[in-house]
């Protein structure tokens, strides 16, 4: 599991941690009865105290995201955890960025970012929504 934290965006850093794990459930990208990577594995990862990240996992075992199982680790918690709307958002502008500064290295115009674009937002949205086949 990796993700960012922003220290210069106002969020405090273990609401940013939670975000970020409640994104990757909803993502499917951690799946129900998954271990969580460890407290001190995030806090290395993210170059943060410790402490911070156990507020976060504290956090997210009180809204029954997680669970924690003493001696063996954190674990997703069997339920359906949501994504509001501007996390959705969040989580496609960050990749839309993404994209667009690989575009900038290939040395793409901003009229062919465009078309390409256009061209699979109308293939993703022909007939009667998203497709799988993208």
């Amino acid at each position: 599991m990796r993700f960012h934290i922003d220290p210069d965006s106002g969020v405090p850093v273990y609401l940013q941690i939670t975000q970020a794990i409640r994104r990757t459930i909803a993502l499917g990208s951690l799946r129900d009865g998954e271990q969580v990577p460890s407290i001190r594995e995030v806090a290395e990862m993210l170059t943060v105290n410790p402490n911070t990240v156990a507020k976060a996992y504290q956090l997210l075992e009180r809204e029954g995201i997680v669970v924690s199982r003493k001696g063996i680790g954190t674990f997703v918690a069997d339920g359906d955890v949501s994504i509001t709307s501007q996390e959705r958002k969040t989580v496609i502008v960050e990749k839309l960025d993404r994209v667009l500064v690989e575009a900038g290295h290939l040395r793409l115009k901003k009229e062919q970012v465009e078309e390409i674009f256009q061209e699979r937002l109308d293939k993703m949205y022909a007939g009667s929504g998203p497709k799988e086949d993208i």
